[in-house]
């Protein structure tokens, strides 16, 4: 039985039970029943409301043998949409979601977690970065699986890199470094460090980081673990704005370019929005609260509709984007989820949503799919 939370501010109470909660009646079957008082005249009014039960996955991918601690689609072949995934154990899955199947492992990080991967669309190149302080660059054309190019971090810490292909412009990678707090920026073709970023306060390690690109250059939002969130104009190598968001480690972020406004995730029981006005400077519109603590990743759909997140309580949790409502609860994971992320895929009707888990398990979701 899926317990079903309280996504209005009322009581919440299981689907599957029949009978009397609380004193009053509801009926079985597949419907979240939610119970809200209201005072009128004294006396409480109590509301019942049903709505359709969250569905469960289209299906689900097993055999990573390890955690999945990172996803990434790729669907720009026609007729092939491939997701990657990250183990614990060092291994890159390429998944045929049409075989529904793994074609190929990648082993390049000596047994080191792979925390991140994604691919660059201009030259079909494959990314990872491992906890063994590198970041691969690989050659999987025509069937190869070559580590063409290695490049050292030196950092220890679980901060995932962040490519930006900018429409006309370079392609730029930015890499946590060798000081806790520091980001490095490197063009990805010639390996050019572009410029090295780290703030004169102390804010503690690096946990997270977003870049983008604006009308005056590509700018980045980095999340640190004191609960700061900091803006820096890559090209001038500066810093534009800071803005302390939660009261502990910011774990996860994200930004949407189009409405100027972002979202991160914490260890705390709270999601943080917030939005970036002309000058450039941080703002916190709203913070919502979570029944559980703890967000490991969370990301913004591309049609900028819904936010999943993925908790430490085994759950996702789908918000609107725009009003940061609560839809949906997404309970299939028995253990930490680690990642979500949404599909790039032509068709807007064959978009999935992918979370992966500790518990070993990639689950693929039809949520709000777009027409």
């Amino acid at each position: 039985m899926a317990r079903l939370d309280d996504v209005t501010g009322g009581k919440s109470v299981s689907g599957s039970d029949s009978g009397k909660a609380r004193g009053f009646l509801f009926h079985p079957a597949d419907w979240t029943i939610t119970l809200t008082e209201l005072h009128a005249g004294g006396s409480d009014l109590i509301l019942i409301r049903m709505a359709r039960a969250p569905p469960d996955p289209v299906f689900t991918l097993r055999g990573s043998a390890a955690s999945v601690n990172t996803l990434h689609f790729h669907c720009a072949e026609p007729g092939l949409p491939l997701l990657y995934s990250g183990s614990g154990k060092g291994l890159v899955h390429v998944w045929n979601l049409n075989t529904r199947r793994a074609e190929s492992v990648l082993d390049g990080h000596a047994g080191a977690s792979v925390i991140w991967v994604s691919t660059v669309r201009s030259t079909n190149t494959f990314l990872s970065h491992g906890r063994d302080m590198k970041v691969c660059v690989w050659d999987l054309h025509e069937g190869r699986r070559t580590v063409v190019q290695s490049l050292y971090t030196g950092s220890v810490g679980f901060c995932q890199c962040f490519l930006l292909e900018a429409d006309g412009s370079k392609t730029l990678l930015a890499l946590p470094g060798e000081n806790m707090a520091e980001i490095k920026v490197r063009e990805l073709g010639n390996q050019t460090l572009t410029c090295s970023l780290i703030p004169d306060d102390n804010h503690g390690m690096l946990m997270c980081m977003k870049m983008w690109q604006s009308d005056t250059g590509p700018l980045l939002c980095a999340g640190y673990e004191d609960g700061s969130l900091l803006i820096w104009d890559v090209s001038y190598r500066r810093l534009l704005s800071s803005l302390k968001v939660h009261p502990e480690p910011v774990m996860c972020l994200d930004f949407d370019v189009c409405k100027q406004k972002g979202i991160s995730g914490s260890s705390d029981k709270s999601l943080c929005s917030w939005t970036l006005d002309g000058q450039q400077n941080l703002q916190i519109q709203d913070s919502v609260p979570l029944t559980n603590p703890g967000v490991s990743h969370l990301s913004i759909r591309g049609d900028g509709k819904i936010v999943a997140t993925a908790g430490w309580d085994g759950n996702v949790r789908i918000f609107s984007w725009k009003k940061m409502k609560p839809l949906a609860i997404l309970q299939h994971h028995k253990d930490l989820v680690y990642s979500v992320v949404f599909s790039d895929h032509p068709e807007p009707s064959k978009r999935l949503m992918a979370a992966g888990s500790k518990d070993q398990l990639i689950s693929l979701w039809s949520i709000y799919t777009q027409s």
